[in-house]
């Protein structure tokens, strides 16, 4: 199963790449694991982000792949735990349909990208730095494989 994560922003610290390709790397060839970056658009404090918003949203709809399940990353989407995490995936698995997780700019999602997500999902209620995210997201899928593995990873 390919599982993509479409993320605005070009030059995340060191540290989020090391993070993110560690747990890239152990999710092994079950759950592949690639990152696909997007420009930002331009922002300009005389500007309305609003322009911004919608230059992501192209590019973002535009890497989306038809067949994917598309599941943006939202501090207002639905919120799982990690074992619901991992039926989640589970079910995703078994169905067979590659995933494509979004990570929206600065001011979040263009309502395009918003009415193309299969699934709004909150990773937190807090909002985190975008760059994190990634690493995040990738320890999260890491941990829900290892849940579904019956590996020692997760301790509940």
């Amino acid at each position: 199963m390919r599982v993509r994560l479409i993320a605005v922003g070009t030059r995340p610290p060191s540290w989020v790449s090391q993070g993110y390709e560690d747990y890239a790397r152990r999710l092994g060839p079950r759950l592949k694991l690639t990152l696909v970056s997007i420009e930002p658009g331009r922002r300009a404090p005389s500007q309305d982000p609003r322009r911004a918003v919608e230059a992501e949203g192209r590019k973002i709809l535009a890497a989306v792949q038809p067949e994917e399940f598309v599941v943006a990353l939202d501090e207002h989407g639905s919120e799982l735990h990690s074992a619901a995490l991992a039926d989640w995936l589970g079910a995703r698995m078994q169905a067979g349909q590659d995933l494509a997780f979004l990570i929206g700019g600065p001011d979040g999602f263009a309502p395009e990208v918003r009415a193309r997500a299969d699934l709004l999902l909150a990773l937190s209620r807090l909002t985190l730095p975008h760059a994190l995210v990634r690493v995040v997201l990738a320890e999260q899928l890491y941990r829900a494989l290892s849940i579904l593995a019956h590996h020692p990873y997760h301790r509940p």
